[in-house]
């Protein structure tokens, strides 16, 4: 009901929450929680990692 009385969607933070567990599959689990957030991070940061060429 809140969609149509302000218009604003969960679907991009229910995008983010898959993605996450998606990563949080393919690790099979973590050991450590920082590890996990820099895995977080580096995957859905949208950082160009390529080196820029002129």
């Amino acid at each position: 009901m809140n969609f149509f009385k302000y218009r604003i969607s969960n679907g991009p933070a229910e995008g983010i929450n898959s993605r996450i567990e998606t990563l949080w599959k393919s690790a099979c689990g973590f050991r450590n929680k920082e590890r996990f957030r820099t895995v977080i991070l580096f995957h859905l940061g949208g950082l160009d990692l390529y080196p820029v060429t002129h």
